[in-house]
């Protein structure tokens, strides 16, 4: 398993920025036997870290590295700052763009790679979920399918905020930096499930989406109305839970449920 840090300048956010990169490339044969996953093209991975976190969670906090392997996908683990992915009107704040469009393009630059967009694929962790779920919504010509591990989705919460508004990560003041004024957070771009409702009623593509919570995760009911969204709206997807808080222990147990869902045929 070739294994690398890069750091390279972002027009998108006006500064260097680094990421991990696993690439299965270097296997040997003894290694790679008679397994399906090396039958087929390598398929491309990235996984986005939650709030407070870096480009080496995965790596740290999960076998992603081996799984990486064993599933043929060349893994890209960014720093993603603390924006939740989205774009801001201020220059060097454009987070999803950085993600969604200059990342991969980079990426596959400097790896030379060819990878089908149906072959790309976005995931993440917490504000990292809901990062990944944003990004492939809003890029789904270039994401085919996304897992979204405890997600972060926290929108309607952040709609109904005002300055009295008392949360125990984060003041209003960085809520209505990250997403806009939240009263608009309703009818924004900003917002994963008005994406989905843009694009489900004019009739255009959405990527393939798996999801998962712990039943313990103080995010769970976020993931259960967003998974009642997806239903009311017609959206296929697939859904797990099971025994859980909101950490890496909770990830591992479904990490390979997840994989399994970005690499089937």
């Amino acid at each position: 398993m070739a294994t690398c840090t890069v750091q390279f300048f972002s027009n998108a956010l006006r500064r260097f920025t680094a990421f991990t990169a696993l690439l299965p490339n270097d296997l040997p044969p003894e290694m790679v036997g008679d397994n399906p996953h090396f039958r087929r093209p390598m398929k491309l991975l990235f996984l986005l870290h939650g709030y407070s976190g870096c480009e080496t969670d995965w790596l740290y906090n999960t076998p992603i590295s081996e799984l990486a392997g064993r599933y043929n996908m060349a893994v890209v683990l960014p720093n993603g700052g603390n924006d939740f992915y989205l774009d801001g009107p201020e220059t060097g704040r454009q987070y999803a763009a950085f993600v969604g469009e200059e990342l991969p393009a980079y990426v596959e630059k400097l790896f030379g790679l060819q990878i089908a967009p149906a072959d790309t694929c976005i995931g993440g962790f917490s504000m990292g979920g809901f990062g990944a779920l944003h990004t492939a919504l809003a890029y789904p010509e270039r994401f085919g399918r996304v897992a979204a591990f405890s997600a972060a989705l926290i929108q309607r919460q952040v709609a109904a905020m005002t300055p009295e508004t008392q949360d125990p990560i984060a003041n209003y003041a960085y809520y209505r930096h990250v997403f806009g004024e939240p009263a608009a957070l309703p009818e924004s771009p900003n917002n994963p499930e008005y994406l989905v409702k843009t694009r489900v009623a004019a009739g255009n593509p959405l990527p393939r989406i798996f999801f998962c919570v712990g039943t313990e995760d103080f995010l769970y009911q976020n993931n259960q109305q967003f998974k009642a969204f997806l239903t009311e709206q017609g959206v296929p997807f697939r859904y797990e839970e099971g025994t859980g808080i909101h950490d890496f222990a909770f990830v591992r147990s479904q990490l390979e449920k997840a994989l399994d869902f970005l690499t089937e045929a």
